[in-house]
């Protein structure tokens, strides 16, 4: 996938390496061209010098081609802006903005702009939302034996109970995060569109679950 930031301070930059390594291939946009300094001497993306909602600046970057766009600038308002931007005209679905201000960042995630907010945290929750594959887990019992997950869901689910879906995947749903508030699923839940499922199972049993949910439901054409 390619994958462009904007913002080349500590969560960029670290990002950007952490994509590298995985294979993907990254280009980091930031005004400072001495930002670059803090990506390591072996980085092998693209530098691009500029703001991140500016049209010439993003293509530069390959917007046209990129699977998600992630804006860690200093600024709310540039990486709202330039986040917009990224879905709005270049058509980018995968896109993740930093909000400092938390009530701010509660109004865009109601718009469907997923926020984030501190340095490790914050590449850890992109990372989750722009390469959804795999369960992530948040925590294990000292044995290993159970896990809590955040679990990538297909959009197929998009409008099944969550009983059916628990029924499916052979899971209990611990809790859904819809819209930066936790939620317990009861009997009349319905998944929606950007809820983020924490579900708790077996350790051993969660690749048969990632399996399952990253996939549409059988049916589902």
């Amino acid at each position: 996938m390619h994958i462009v930031i904007m913002g080349c301070g500590r969560v960029g930059s670290t990002l950007a390496h952490i994509l590298e390594d995985n294979g993907h291939s990254v280009a980091i946009i930031d005004r400072d061209p001495q930002a670059f300094r803090r990506l390591r001497a072996g980085f092998r993306g693209r530098r691009v010098t500029g703001v991140g909602f500016d049209r010439d600046v993003l293509e530069e970057a390959g917007i046209g081609a990129a699977g998600a766009y992630v804006a860690v600038s200093s600024g709310d308002n540039s990486n709202i802006i330039s986040a917009r931007v990224a879905r709005e005209t270049f058509g980018v679905d995968n896109v993740v903005a930093r909000i400092y201000d938390s009530r701010r960042a509660e109004v865009y995630q109601r718009l469907g702009i997923p926020t984030v907010a501190t340095v490790r945290w914050t590449a850890d929750q992109i990372l989750r939302r722009i390469l959804p594959e795999g369960a992530e887990p948040l925590w294990r019992d000292p044995t290993g034996t159970v896990v809590l997950a955040e679990v990538a869901c297909n959009p197929g689910w998009i409008g099944i109970t969550a009983i059916d879906l628990e029924a499916a995947a052979g899971a209990r749903i611990a809790f859904v995060n819809r819209m930066g508030e936790a939620l317990l699923p009861g009997q009349d839940t319905v998944i929606q569109e950007g809820d983020i499922l924490h579900v708790i199972a077996a350790g051993t049993d969660m690749e048969r679950i990632n399996k399952v949910l990253s996939s549409a439901p059988e049916g589902d054409h």
